[in-house]
């Protein structure tokens, strides 16, 4: 028996030995072709647009065009999907955002590939901010205000969402369990009907995106009381933090950028160092819209972040008992 394994072990350390400069030649020139960015979602949207600007000065870096192809559906668990099941050489990559890894293991019964062990990070991308806001018409003006509301009137204030198990409904159910208020869910199909809703005054509040309400917080149609951020935000600096009311408070959309499972770490390292000099460099340009920054990682900061966003999230969800099938 001990014959055999020492065999069986020799076998496996030649096998090595024969595949390491095959490894090691591959990771050396890579990329040597075009690699496909899958985008999970449909064109025109943050996401996307995101994507494209820093595609640019990454492919410039890599020395090869960054193609984003976007594979919408299933709240991005289709392009999710795409991407595990490619070849894990580099050269299909995703642009994730919290859905994919952080909170569809916890929405979803089932998904077509491992949200836990089918990607592996590249590095953060992004780092973006969503705000708090009321309709004119309701007589809060602070986050302290809008709790004591709350509780005054239990089960009568609604708060409008992108949509079942999107960041801005999970950033409003954190607000209703950190408050300890009895508000309720109001989903749409998006942030565009939402915002309608809100400006008309069929729904009272929301949580979501700081760059698309900033122009309406600017003219007065809408009021920032707090935005998701730990700290106060450089776009909107006179607009406190919901955490210096409810301490703690965080529900920012990460996006960053991962690849197939398998994907040699060479590779990995090759990408993760372009893409930090490309995030370097935009925020130097300042491309991003107001309430979004560019924020590089190593991969093991993004694994650790994922880690920690994913238990934060997965106790949410089971908590309220969202579901999406």
């Amino acid at each position: 028996m001990r014959i055999e394994i020492r065999v069986l072990l020799a076998i496996v350390f030649c096998g090595y030995l024969l595949l390491a400069p095959a490894l090691s030649s591959q990771a050396a020139s890579f990329p040597d072709h075009p690699i496909r960015l899958i985008v999970p979602f449909a064109p025109g949207g943050g996401a996307d647009s995101n994507a494209r600007i820093v595609a640019e000065p990454w492919s410039k870096i890599l020395g090869q065009p960054i193609l984003v192809d976007n594979k919408g559906g299933a709240g991005g668990t289709l392009g999710a999907a795409w991407v595990a099941q490619a070849p894990h050489d580099g050269y299909t990559l995703l642009y994730a955002t919290p859905g994919q890894q952080m909170t569809a293991p916890y929405l979803f019964k089932d998904l077509s590939y491992d949200p836990f062990k089918g990607l592996i990070p590249i590095g953060k991308l992004t780092a973006g901010n969503n705000v708090l806001l009321v309709n004119n018409s309701l007589p809060v003006h602070n986050v302290k205000e809008l709790i004591d509301y709350a509780r005054a009137h239990p089960g009568k204030l609604g708060f409008g969402s992108s949509g079942i198990g999107s960041t801005s409904h999970l950033a409003g159910e954190l607000f209703k369990q950190k408050a300890g208020i009895d508000i309720f869910h109001v989903p749409y199909r998006g942030t565009g009907p939402a915002r309608s809703d809100l400006l008309g005054g069929q729904i009272p509040m929301t949580i979501d995106t700081l760059s698309v309400y900033l122009p309406l917080i600017q003219a007065g149609r809408v009021r920032a009381l707090g935005v998701s951020s730990l700290k106060r935000d450089p776009t909107l600096p006179d607009v406190p933090a919901i955490a210096e009311t409810l301490p703690g408070f965080e529900a920012i959309p990460i996006n960053y950028l991962a690849a197939p499972a398998g994907t040699p770490r060479a590779i990995i390292d090759k990408l993760n160092a372009a893409l930090n000099q490309a995030i370097s460099d935009l925020n130097a340009s300042k491309s991003l819209a107001p309430g979004t920054m560019f924020e590089g990682s190593t991969p093991e900061e993004m694994t650790a972040l994922i880690t920690s966003e994913q238990q934060k999230w997965k106790d949410l969800i089971e908590r309220a008992n969202i579901k999406l099938d």
